[in-house]
C-alpha cells in the first residue's frame, strides 16, 4: 500500500483555515493557468471591476460553512454564501474571486475563482451572484 493522509484530515484542515472573513470580489477578465498557478493574494489581482452602486472595492463578505467528511469521495466540501445582491450598480464581470479577508490587498489570502461562464452585465440595476458548487478539499 502506499503511503496516505487519513481521510478526516481534510475535514480537520478545512476546520482549521475556513475560519474568519471571506469576500467575493468581482472581476473584468478571466485569470490564465499560470494566474490560478501563481496566485496568492488579493494584490494579484489587477482587474476588479470598477466600484459602483452598492458594490465597494474588494467586493462583499461572504458566509462560510465547512461540511461532514465524505469517506465515500474521500472530501470535505465547502460551501461559501451569496454576497448581498449589488443594487444600483453598473458593472460587466466574468466571475470573482473568494479570498480570506486578513486586513490588506497584499496579507488577504486568495482561495478560489469562480468563473460565470460568460459577461453578466447590469446597469444601474441589480447585479446578483450566486455560488452554487461547493469547493472540495481533497484527500
Amino acid at each position: 500500500m502506499a503511503s496516505a493522509n487519513v481521510g478526516n484530515l481534510t475535514k480537520k484542515l478545512a476546520d482549521a483555515y475556513f475560519t474568519g472573513t471571506f469576500k467575493f470580489l468581482l472581476v473584468s477578465s478571466l485569470p490564465s493557468e499560470s494566474d490560478l498557478d501563481t496566485f496568492d493574494f488579493r494584490n494579484d489581482v489587477t482587474n476588479e471591476v470598477a466600484a459602483s452602486g452598492s458594490y465597494a472595492t474588494g467586493g462583499a463578505t461572504v458566509t462560510c460553512t465547512v461540511g461532514a467528511y465524505d469517506a465515500t469521495n474521500n472530501r470535505t466540501p465547502v460551501t461559501f454564501g451569496n454576497p448581498a445582491a449589488f443594487t444600483a450598480a453598473t458593472i460587466s464581470a466574468v466571475g470573482g474571486w473568494i479570498y480570506k479577508s486578513i486586513g490588506s490587498a497584499a496579507t488577504d489570502e486568495l482561495v478560489a475563482f469562480v468563473d460565470f461562464g460568460g459577461t453578466k452585465t447590469s446597469t444601474a440595476d441589480t447585479f446578483t451572484v450566486t455560488l452554487s458548487t461547493p469547493l472540495y478539499i481533497n484527500r
